[in-house]
């Protein structure tokens, strides 16, 4: 059982139409590592109590000859900003403690339907505001390379379970950063699809502009097969691009196989200041760019001079849009309900239940954004943001007419320790500089590991970015570096994960 859960998602599928494996044994695998390590990990929130019966019947379909979906039988974690309803969707809030949701989000409801097999809901900072998971009302999520530390955020417990071998699969969200940074920190693979390529529909809004649903796993094949299922137009939401897209499984194992760094014109930005990084990180990603270059690479410098303000345009934009998002969590239709006292009236109730159900930073955002949108402010701060938002996305047109893709740090140092930067939002906030520019222009950009910090270990990712609508592009590159770098180092990163080991883990 040991040897399943360290299997990448293709080869756990492969094996899975072959026969030599069923879902049952799989999922079951799955549930007996939660059981042994979520205690000191603790990524999820909630795990599924009929995971095994939905096994169950994949074999039952299996054995009975029926067409099913490639990754039929494997085992998927969902961020809990996605509503299920056979499992409780919080988005990591008191306010929504216990919440069932009638519905299933539409990436659920596509997981089912190929075959997938959800085990749980996994830990998120409290409405996905956050880049530690320290902000979750149901306490932190541990990155799984050292307790200590955090697996980031907002998605750092899908991307920990994966880490952990809890899963081999996990739906993520990013709406600033929070599928690729937490990947940077834990050694993972995660994609942010261009904006409208995945659908939002039962996705927990928190900014609705900016938010993107997306694949969390630990290679970059994994990552498109997820795609694969996930991906494509949906009428429920309005937001969702009515077009045909491309295998994005089959753009990684091209990359993989075929001689695509030949040639590619690879940006780096001349903005982005070498000093403001942790010197692990930035060598980790002098050495991949070297390694690309070794494969045919033209390394180009680029300009981009607005990216400098994409921080504080973002920390406009995202609050203005999570006060409006968030003004439904009102006592009155559904979750948390506070009665202050006997003859409450319904102000009341608002404010008691709102006070008690948001955490700290949920309400410092509502307050930001409140002011940013109240009369008289409102062409000072938001009108403003979405001005350098705009010549942020022109600076990603200039750039994409000179390189095919652009390549950045995935985060600028590797995972700090739980508490450090909690007291401090501004520099929580930092952390994703290097992230918000493509949530803000709508573009992609994955995250694939890079090395580790020669300092301390621990794991570094680095960011690739591409042009609307070229996630295919991303596959493909994702790819290729990732199979050369797994050559070096003679196997995949998360088998130098030290911590888990003592309790027949990582390791």
């Amino acid at each position: 059982m040991t040897d399943l859960i360290r299997l990448s998602a293709a080869a756990l599928a492969d094996k899975l139409a072959a026969g030599e494996v069923s879902s049952v044994e799989a999922t079951r695998a799955h549930l007996d590592r939660i059981a042994d390590v979520d205690g000191d990990v603790h990524a999820f929130l909630h795990v599924s109590a009929n995971a095994l019966d939905v096994a169950a019947d994949i074999d039952r379909r299996r054995a009975a000859g029926e067409a099913l979906g490639v990754l039929a039988g494997v085992p998927l974690a969902i961020k809990d900003v996605l509503v299920t309803t056979d499992m409780p969707s919080t988005s990591g809030s008191k306010i929504l403690e216990g919440y069932m949701s009638p519905f299933d989000a539409t990436v659920v409801a596509r997981s089912r339907a190929a075959g997938l097999v959800p085990l749980g809901k996994t830990n998120m900072d409290e409405f996905a505001m956050g880049s530690s998971t320290e902000h979750s009302a149901y306490g932190p999520t541990h990155n799984p390379w050292d307790f200590d530390r955090i697996p980031g955020g907002s998605g750092g417990g899908s991307a920990a379970a994966v880490a952990a071998f809890e899963a081999p699969l996990a739906l993520g969200s990013d709406t600033g950063g929070s599928i690729r940074q937490p990947a940077h920190v834990t050694g993972t693979v995660g994609l942010k699809p261009t904006y409208g390529g995945v659908s939002r529909y039962g996705a927990i809004a928190l900014a609705s502009s900016l938010d993107q649903v997306g694949p969390v796993t630990r290679t970059v094949l994994d990552a498109g097969l997820l795609h694969d299922v996930i991906g494509g137009h949906d009428p429920h939401d309005s937001t969702s691009l009515a077009e045909a897209w491309p295998s994005f499984a089959e753009a990684a194992r091209e990359g993989a196989r075929g001689d695509v760094l030949k040639g590619l014109r690879l940006g780096v930005i001349s903005e982005l200041p070498d000093s403001g990084f942790q010197p692990g990180v930035s060598a980790s990603f002098r050495s991949a760019l070297a390694v690309m270059e070794a494969h045919g690479a033209e390394i180009v410098e680029i300009s981009a001079p607005h990216f400098e303000y994409g921080v504080a345009a973002y920390y406009l934009v995202l609050p203005a849009e999570a006060s409006s998002n968030l003004a439904k969590f009102d006592s009155v239709r559904f979750g948390l309900r506070v009665m202050p006292h006997a003859n409450a009236t319904v102000e009341d109730v608002m404010a008691a239940t709102r006070d008690a159900g948001f955490g700290d930073e949920v309400k410092r955002r509502i307050i930001l954004g409140t002011y940013a949108l109240s009369a008289g402010y409102y062409d000072a701060y938001y009108g403003s943001a979405q001005k350098v938002r705009t010549l942020i996305q022109r600076d990603f047109d200039a750039a994409f007419t000179q390189v095919d893709v652009i390549a950045t740090p995935s985060a600028p140092t590797t995972a700090f320790r739980l508490g450090e930067k909690i007291d401090d939002p501004l520099q929580m906030y930092l952390n994703d500089v290097t992230t918000i520019p493509a949530n803000l222009a709508g573009v992609p950009g994955i995250s694939i590991p890079s090395g580790l910090a020669e300092e301390d270990g621990l794991p570094v990712g680095i960011q690739f970015l591409a042009p609307a609508r070229e996630d295919a592009r991303l596959y493909r590159v994702g790819a290729a570096l990732e199979a050369a770098l797994v050559d070096s180092w003679g196997g995949p990163l998360l088998d130098r994960a030290p911590v888990l080991g003592a309790k027949g883990g990582v390791r």
